[in-house]
C-alpha cells in the first residue's frame, strides 16, 4: 500500500533532496539557494555537475561520496550534504571530504598551489551540542589566526542548523528565509505560499509535485520516504531514551546505541555500505558484524 499522502515530496529525504538539486534542468534551484549564503565575490552564475564518488590518491584509500559536487563557473568547488543525523565527528568528516576537491586541484609538472575556492555547505536536521544555546541557525566557519583576521578565504564550511527555524509565512522576509522555510515545511504544504510567488519558487514546487512524477520516480521516492521516517523514529527513540538516561556516561552509550540501531534499520533497507557509514560513524567491520 501506498504511503504517498502529501501534494509535494519531503526534501530532507535522499530522493527529494537530489530530485530537486541535483539535476542538471533544476540547477536553477541549486545556484539560486547557494547564492543566498555565499559571499558576494563568489556568487554563482553556473555550475556544473562532477563526480560525487571521491577516490583517495592511493588505491587503498578510503573512497567518500558527496550527496551533492558541483564546480562553478570560476573553478568554485562546492560539496553540498543533507545530513538527517548526528554523529560525534561530524565536523571531522566535513574536514576530511574538503581535503579530497583540495586534492583533486594538484597538476602534474610545473604549479604554482593556486588554488580555487573550496565550500562545504550542511543542511542539517540536527543541532550540534555545542550550538544550543546559539540562537544563530547559520554558521560560516574560516580559517583564522589569533587575532580572528581570516588567514586563508578560500576554505569556507557552512552548515544550517534546520531545526533552529522556526518562523511562519507572515515573518519569512529575505530569500534565504523562504529557502529554509521550504526545507523545513515542503511536504506539509498544499499550495505554493503569497510570499514565495516569483519564479524561482515557482519551478520548485512543480517539480516538489509527487502527481507529476513517473511510477519509478513514484516508487524511488516511496522507498526514500520510508528510510528516511524509519531513520527518524529510531534518531527520536533514542534521544528520548538519552533525556531519561540523563548523566553523561549514560547519553554516551545512548548515542552508540544509536548509531546501532540506525545501521541495523539502514541494512535493512538494503542502503550503500558507504552510507551507512556516512549516517553512523561506525567502521566496516562493525556494520558487516550487526
Amino acid at each position: 500500500m501506498s504511503i504517498l499522502k502529501d501534494k509535494y515530496i519531503n526534501p530532507l529525504t535522499d530522493f527529494g533532496f537530489k530530485k530537486l538539486f541535483g539535476t542538471e534542468p533544476n540547477k536553477v534551484l541549486l545556484i539560486d539557494f547557494l547564492n543566498q549564503i555565499l559571499p558576494e565575490k563568489h556568487k554563482i552564475k553556473d555550475l556544473s555537475y562532477s563526480n560525487n564518488e571521491q577516490l583517495g590518491l592511493k588505491e587503498l584509500d578510503r573512497k567518500v561520496i558527496f550527496d551533492l559536487y558541483c564546480i562553478g563557473e570560476s573553478g568554485e568547488r562546492f560539496i553540498v550534504e543533507m545530513q538527517k543525523a548526528k554523529h560525534n565527528f561530524f565536523k571531522d568528516r566535513s574536514v576530511y571530504y574538503a581535503s579530497f576537491p583540495i586534492q583533486e586541484q594538484a597538476k602534474k609538472g610545473d604549479w604554482d598551489y593556486k588554488l580555487d575556492p573550496v565550500y562545504t555547505i550542511g543542511i542539517l536536521d540536527f543541532i550540534f551540542d555545542d550550538h544550543k544555546t546559539d540562537p544563530s541557525l547559520l554558521h560560516i566557519i574560516e580559517l583564522k589566526n589569533q587575532r580572528c583576521e581570516v588567514f586563508f578565504d578560500k576554505l569556507k564550511f557552512i552548515y544550517i542548523e534546520l531545526p533552529k527555524f522556526n518562523k511562519k509565512e507572515s515573518e519569512l522576509e529575505s530569500d534565504f528565509d523562504k529557502w529554509i522555510y521550504v526545507f523545513r515545511y515542503l511536504s506539509q504544504l498544499q499550495d505554493l505560499p503569497d510570499k514565495l510567488q516569483n519564479k524561482i519558487f515557482k519551478r520548485l514546487f512543480k517539480e516538489a509535485e509527487i502527481a507529476r512524477f513517473t511510477p519509478e520516480e513514484r516508487g524511488a521516492y516511496e522507498e526514500s520516504l520510508k528510510t528516511y521516517r524509519d531513520l527518524k523514529n529510531v534518531i527520536d527513540t533514542s534521544r528520548e531514551e538519552g533525556r531519561e538516561e540523563g548523566r553523561e556516561e549514560g547519553r554516551e552509550e545512548g548515542r552508540g546505541k544509536r548509531n546501532i540501531e540506525i545501521a541495523i534499520e539502514m541494512k535493512k533497507n538494503g542502503e550503500p555500505l558507504a552510507k551507512i557509514i556516512q549516517y553512523t560513524n561506525l567502521s566496516e567491520e562493525e556494520i558487516s558484524s550487526l
